[in-house]
């Protein structure tokens, strides 16, 4: 457990693409949520066409949110029981309003000592838009279509207090390489 490393934060702020570098450095394995979540989601009972109908509807994605919460707690427990070594946790499975699943995903990370959330800069307003400007080049990069919606949602993410609550250390990483941020965790670590 002492030997696992979390990752939070919002969209864009570096997670995976750290998180592999740790994981390479340290010879540890390597789990992103996003990667795992569909199975997780189906243990956990996420209904996918419910999910679906609530997107389409007038709630739109802030529905699918909301409707997601219970199960991403239930799913972050479960991550950790399940995985060892650097753990991307993504972006949304930080932020909870419910303060009841707040203290869960907080108790299930309490022993791990090293929860780690990276952020462009302690500005707020300053990483909305490295993050905004990050994302914008890496979906058109990947070919893919996005609408200020995200960005909202990712502004949402970024801003929310429980990644604050939930972290242990803070690390910016504005104007630094991938390579420089894994070695700035390494060296806060030792």
């Amino acid at each position: 457990m002492n030997q696992t490393i979390i990752l939070i934060g919002p969209l864009g702020a570096g997670k995976t693409t750290v998180g592999h570098l740790l994981a390479e450095k340290l010879d540890l394995p390597f789990c992103s949520v996003d990667d795992v979540r569909g199975a997780y989601y189906r243990e956990v009972g996420y209904d996918q066409t419910s999910a679906s109908q609530i997107a389409a509807s007038d709630q739109g994605i802030q529905g699918v949110l909301r409707y997601s919460k219970p199960f991403e707690a239930r799913m972050v427990e479960k991550v950790l029981a399940d995985h060892h070594g650097i753990i991307d946790l993504g972006a949304s499975n930080s932020v909870y309003d419910d303060k009841r699943l707040l203290t869960r995903v907080e108790n299930a990370l309490a022993p791990y000592p090293h929860v780690i959330l990276l952020l462009p800069s302690p500005d707020m307003d300053e990483s909305v838009e490295i993050l905004k400007n990050r994302l914008t080049r890496m979906l058109i990069k990947a070919g893919k279509e996005f609408t200020n919606e995200l960005f909202e949602l990712n502004q949402y993410f970024l801003k929310h207090p429980s990644n604050h609550q939930l972290a242990k250390l803070v690390i910016y990483t504005k104007d630094k390489t991938p390579e420089e941020i894994c070695a700035d965790i390494l060296q806060r670590l030792e």
